[in-house]
């Protein structure tokens, strides 16, 4: 096996996985937002904390995206 299959094939798993990588942070972003807004369904006074909250929750869970990308750079 020569070095550019090998390139090649690390290069599409990194692809792969940082694919992967985006689907996790994607299903968590649209459980914080759904019910959050569950949430400002039962208790409208309680709007505004509960917006802070799920912007946490969110800037939480796009850090994984973050991190999958970082990895692709560190062990190219």
């Amino acid at each position: 096996m020569d070095t550019t299959t090998l390139a090649e094939i690390s290069g599409n798993i990194a692809t792969v996985g940082y694919g992967l990588a985006a689907i996790g942070p994607g299903i968590g972003i649209g459980i914080v937002a759904g019910k959050t807004v569950e949430a400002m369904a039962r208790q409208p006074e309680m709007a505004g904390r509960l917006q802070v909250t799920m912007f946490l929750g969110i800037a939480f869970t796009e850090l994984l995206a973050f991190i999958g990308v970082a990895t692709y750079f560190i062990f190219q």
